[in-house]
């Protein structure tokens, strides 16, 4: 069972519309990365607005387990050892804990009065800001590599692609792989089930193209960078995520970046990923209401179901969050807050419109939303108007 914590709130805008274990980095989500760990069912446990949008888990023995854990090595075996009422905890609270029943996440504020025994555990590194997935993803991609290399075998590789180091590719079943070229001599690269990577495409590892996700002719793709399934990269990607559904299908550069689910990036659009000084850049914090140290390469973070207009100009370090409409003339602001249409003279998204519009692009990959997908962005609607 995957928990959130406090950290929720940090990742904004990625976590208003998915639990913290839906986000994607490396080649896994977080909750398909234990499940292949464990080899065990895994469930998420979410604030009371998202719960509709996951299943309920059956009356069973639960491991409970932090879903803003930097994957490590030494702490997985410290979590899956776990006897029954056991807790694992360092100074910022549970890490992970073993128990009968069902918890609410309070319990977790006084475990004393639930568990019987309690490991202490320290430097546990947990997800504190979006930005560290694309910081973290050379190293995920690598390690989740070594986990699907262990697992399976790779289909061989087609005549017609030119590899270098081609030890170091997974191909899954179904995956079209032609006429392109792969170094893998730089990370290793994964291309998922009925993935297709077409004629011209250079991919330089590490990168994961995931499940359905398509590579468009002649795109450039450089590590680390992870297409999430059914997305489609053209153009230049460089150190960026795209989680699931989204396109960035033209020419235009995305770099050290955050794309999320359900997103369009308009031909053209680019973003800066530093500044003209080289200077660090500061984001504005959307949970504390200040200013935090992003390092010098940052591009943008862009919540679900946002969408950018042709030839946009993204500034270095800009935060676009939840359904946003984004076209105007110039650099795009750093701070284009949920719901926004347009720019220069912005305006609110009717709801009514935004749902309108979402299930239209839904309807391209033949899909619909759901009652619960309604209801949590109606709710963050609310929140903001």
């Amino acid at each position: 069972m995957l928990f959130d914590t406090n950290a929720k709130q940090n990742l904004y805008p990625l976590t208003q519309t998915k639990a913290i274990a839906d986000i994607r980095y490396g080649i896994f989500s977080i909750k398909e990365r234990w499940e292949t760990i464990s080899g065990l069912p895994v469930f998420i446990q979410a604030e009371n607005y998202l719960a509709g949008l996951y299943e309920a888990p059956p009356d069973d023995e639960y491991l409970y387990i932090d879903a803003s854990l930097k994957d490590e090595d030494n702490l997985r075996s410290q979590i899956l050892s776990l006897q029954p009422d056991e807790a694992l905890r360092d100074a910022n609270g549970i890490i992970a804990c073993r128990t009968n029943s069902l918890i609410d996440n309070h319990i977790f504020n006084k475990p004393e009065k639930h568990f019987t025994s309690f490991r202490e555990a320290e430097n546990i590194i947990r997800l504190q800001y979006p930005w560290q997935l694309f910081l973290w993803n050379d190293e995920q991609l690598r390690k989740d590599f070594l986990l699907l290399f262990a697992r399976s075998m790779s289909q061989p590789l087609p005549e017609t692609i030119k590899t270098s180091q081609p030890e170091n590719i997974i191909i899954e079943e179904g995956a079209v792989v032609e006429h392109c070229i792969i170094n893998a001599s730089t990370g290793p690269v994964y291309i998922g089930k009925n993935a297709t990577i077409m004629e011209g495409a250079m991919l330089r590892g590490p990168i994961a193209i995931c499940e359905c996700a398509t590579v468009k002719m002649g795109a450039k793709i450089y590590g680390a960078t992870t297409i999430g399934p059914y997305c489609v990269a053209g153009g230049e990607v460089k150190n960026s995520i795209l989680q699931s559904h989204s396109n960035k299908a033209h020419d235009g550069y995305l770099g050290d970046s955050i794309i999320g689910s359900w997103c369009n990036l308009g031909a053209g659009t680019s973003n800066s990923n530093i500044k003209n000084t080289a200077g660090l850049v500061n984001i504005f914090h959307e949970a504390y209401g200040v200013n935090v140290n992003a390092g010098r390469k940052f591009g943008v973070v862009m919540g679900d179901y946002s969408r950018t207009a042709i030839n946009t100009a993204l500034n270095t370090g800009t935060i676009i969050g939840t359904c946003c409409n984004v076209f105007g003339e110039g650099l795009i602001p750093r701070i284009v807050e949920d719901f926004t249409w347009g720019i220069q003279q912005s305006s609110n998204y009717k709801f009514e419109k935004a749902v309108e519009h979402i299930n239209n692009w839904k309807e391209l990959k033949g899909e619909k939303l759901s009652s619960a997908e309604i209801s949590v962005l109606k709710y963050i609607f609310d929140r903001r108007f």
